[in-house]
């Protein structure tokens, strides 16, 4: 597949001595939708930074849809769009005038600029605020302004540097859908977060990094399914009379109509399902113990700890 984003060997240390990213080489594939995990301090936001060209590298190269980030750098720019953790715009400019700047940062015509802030304002919902100072924004809508301006110029590469963080449920969710719909359209979008729900419901691949090094990067369905729950809660449509014996699983009361479940090693779930159904086990729901993604982050990190690298500052 073509490569929207590759990086090779890329390393950076500060002046202090503390190792940022330590050999770090990545693939994303353009209209991936691509998470960066990892606790604080890993180096998730400087390899981001150091791909949006607000931090250099020690070593190491990073192509964008085929140029050279160094020796092609405002081609490089012009696909990429960055949304960072913090705010970084006037706040005394209203968000018409913001994103229209932006615009003619990247020498697009006034009239055209105008245009698309246009759309962009009304996609994000935020038309009706587009001539109050920033400052009055709330949180989320600061963070609407934020990819609305990385949008602009029309990047085909998305840096999202967790862009839902503070902000409620409700438009945690609008934004989860207009980024699915970017990339829908083609668009490649990498981004970090803590919510792991959030990378689990939008992404398809994932890597893990901690102390400058990524532990892991792969597809996240080939992740998960490694990563099954050994323990799964089931909801009945009708009591049992007692509890059934069946092989390969092991079943727990919790209520009438609900039971744990322990799948015992070797056993696949859909083949347990299938006999579920021949005891005639009306099954109305069946959920997981806990987040898969969430024991994968926790294991690899844990793994993480025998690195002897310094974390990010």
């Amino acid at each position: 597949m073509e490569s929207a984003l590759c990086i090779q060997n890329l390393c950076k240390q500060y002046k202090n001595g503390t190792v940022a990213l330590n050999d770090v080489s990545m693939n994303v594939n353009v209209g991936d939708f691509f998470a960066l995990l990892g606790p604080n301090g890993a180096g998730k936001s400087t390899l981001i930074n150091t791909i949006a060209f607000l931090s250099k590298q020690t070593a190491g190269c990073i192509n964008v849809y085929g140029f050279d980030q160094e020796r092609q750098k405002n081609k490089v720019k012009s696909l990429i769009g960055l949304v960072p953790q913090e705010f970084n715009f006037n706040i005394l400019e209203n968000p018409f005038e913001i994103v229209v700047n932006q615009a003619r940062f990247y020498g697009i015509r006034k009239s055209v600029a105008k245009k698309r802030a246009e759309a962009l304002l009304k996609e994000l919902d935020l038309w009706g605020k587009r001539s109050v100072m920033a400052m009055s924004l709330s949180g989320g809508m600061k963070r609407r302004l934020m990819i609305a301006r990385a949008l602009v110029h029309q990047p085909t590469l998305l840096l999202l540097d967790e862009p839902t963080a503070g902000v409620d449920i409700e438009i945690r969710k609008s934004m989860w859908n207009f980024l699915r719909e970017k990339n829908l359209e083609g668009m490649t979008i990498i981004l970090t977060t803590h919510y792991l729900e959030e990378a689990e419901t939008l992404c398809n691949k994932v890597a893990i990094i901690n102390k400058g090094k990524i532990l892991v990067c792969d597809e996240m369905q080939k992740l998960l399914i490694n990563h099954q729950d050994k323990k799964l809660i089931i909801d009945l449509q009708m009591p049992l009379p007692i509890s059934p014996e069946i092989e390969g699983c092991r079943f727990n009361f919790i209520s009438d109509l609900v039971y744990e479940v322990e799948i015992l090693q070797g056993y696949e779930l859909g083949a347990l399902l299938a006999q579920f159904d021949r005891h005639k086990i009306n099954i109305k729901a069946v959920r997981n113990l806990n987040n898969r993604l969430e024991t994968l982050f926790l294991e690899h990190v844990t793994k993480g700890k025998e690195y002897g690298y310094a974390t990010d500052v």
